[in-house]
């Protein structure tokens, strides 16, 4: 018997409907039109239209049926204690490349929840297995027409996908993305790449039959499995090498050439880790099809440098700017070490008054494979910058900071970075005109 939550109310927006008709904090909202509402987007669903009934309880008991006329789509002004009005639905697969499985313990309680939960795909872009998710599920997502979903593929080998996610029902999991795209959801794609397990003839496989899903499926990312050094016990996998790197690059780039004449997508696309392997030039701007994989690292190097040489240029030709002299270290991952190196020598070579150190920062928390700033910690930043040169100020990316928080990974907090370097520290957006902006201003 599934659980019932209660809605309470957490607040309510000054000048919003609810305000007018008194919904207060601590309102349990009951039903809309009648209807039980399991999570926000039943919410959302039963709010759209012009007339509703909204049976509200307060915290005497008492229950109020509130009729109210609204314009189409108007929000009722409501935010709830749960913004999911329901419980995060964990993975329960035992995926042989899952990170979380390879982090140490100690670490806070909240980097070993595992989700799994597509209302999560639609509303943060997290990707999903669809081995939790039941035909009801499915089913809800098309009512509602929830897109984009993204979804978690690995391969599209029923057998092979049931062994990399130690799942017996994950090869049955394909067939809801499959009526996902003939219900028209819009949906986009990621394959965590294994070497030897679902490479070559397998990934040629994978795209083959995923460009089936086309338009619908709008891309398919193809990410290197990440390897901390936390593996005791796991699945043996290795990294890949610079000949693996080309040859997927190679498989990409045939598919991608063989699609877009007639989608107008290129569809599959290898993310900037391969590249920087391959030791091959990152693609121009158009073949990443409006960046639809940022998040999962496709194209985000390509965009920053993009960003950084038009806002350069107009910096240039800017009459009367004063650019102080200063002095200032960066500190990065080792993945984009080289871009960010680059951007900050064109900007002394052109600025002379500006010296910039750039810090590559080892990862000695997870292992020397991971190179992503994003899995950075406060104590390798610590451990690794202490005694260097670092000027007046020392920046940072934002992704190294647990969102909206100013926590690194393992708990240590920005000022006791800033007071352990006796460094004032900036947080710098993921923007080139933000990272030139920093510097300069």
């Amino acid at each position: 018997m599934k659980k019932e939550h209660l809605h309470i109310v957490e607040k309510v927006m000054p000048g919003s409907i609810a305000e007018e008709l008194e919904i207060e904090a601590g309102d349990v909202l009951v039903e809309i039109n009648g209807n039980k509402i399991e999570d926000i987007f039943d919410y959302q669903y039963y709010t759209q239209d012009e007339y509703i009934e909204v049976l509200i309880r307060k915290p005497s008991g008492e229950e109020w049926l509130l009729e109210i006329d609204k314009e189409y789509d108007e929000d009722l002004g409501i935010t709830f204690e749960n913004g999911l009005m329901d419980d995060y639905r964990s993975c329960h697969n035992k995926c042989i490349f899952c990170f979380i499985d390879q982090m140490p313990k100690g670490m806070r309680d909240t980097l070993y929840f595992k989700d799994d939960d597509s209302r999560l795909s639609f509303l943060q872009g997290n990707y999903v297995t669809l081995t939790n998710m039941s035909d009801e599920d499915v089913d809800r997502i098309i009512k509602y027409n929830l897109s984009p979903i993204n979804v978690s593929f690995q391969t599209t080998n029923p057998e092979l996908r049931c062994r990399m996610l130690n799942n017996r029902f994950a090869g049955q999991a394909l067939e809801k993305a499959w009526k996902l795209a003939q219900a028209g959801i819009t949906m986009n794609g990621q394959i965590v790449l294994c070497k030897g397990v679902n490479d070559g003839e397998e990934l040629e496989r994978s795209i083959r039959d995923l460009s089936n899903y086309l338009p619908n499926l709008e891309s398919v990312s193809v990410v290197p499995v990440g390897l901390s050094k936390y593996r005791e016990g796991l699945y043996p996998l290795e990294p890949f090498t610079k000949k693996d790197a080309k040859q997927v690059l190679e498989v990409i780039h045939k598919w991608q050439d063989k699609l877009y004449p007639e989608y107008g997508l290129h569809f599959i696309h290898a993310s900037d880790e391969w590249y920087i392997l391959a030791e091959e030039e990152l693609p121009e701007e158009e073949r990443y099809d409006g960046y639809l994989q940022l998040e999962n690292g496709v194209g985000m190097l390509r965009l920053l440098t993009d960003e950084f040489q038009d806002a350069f240029a107009e910096l240039k030709i800017t009459k009367g700017v004063q650019i102080p002299e200063r002095e200032l270290s960066i500190a990065t991952g080792r993945l984009a070490y080289r871009f960010i190196d680059d951007m900050a020598k064109q900007l002394m070579e052109q600025y002379p008054q500006l010296k910039i150190h750039i810090y590559p920062i080892r990862n000695d928390f997870f292992g020397e494979m991971i190179t992503v700033s994003g899995l950075l910690t406060g104590q390798d930043l610590l451990a690794q910058l202490k005694g260097q040169v670092l000027g007046e100020k020392l920046l940072l990316p934002q992704n190294v900071l647990k969102s909206g928080e100013a926590v690194f990974l393992d708990d240590m907090t920005l000022p006791e970075l800033e007071k352990a370097l006796q460094v004032p520290i900036d947080i710098v957006k993921s923007s080139g005109q933000d990272f030139l902006d920093a510097i300069i201003f």
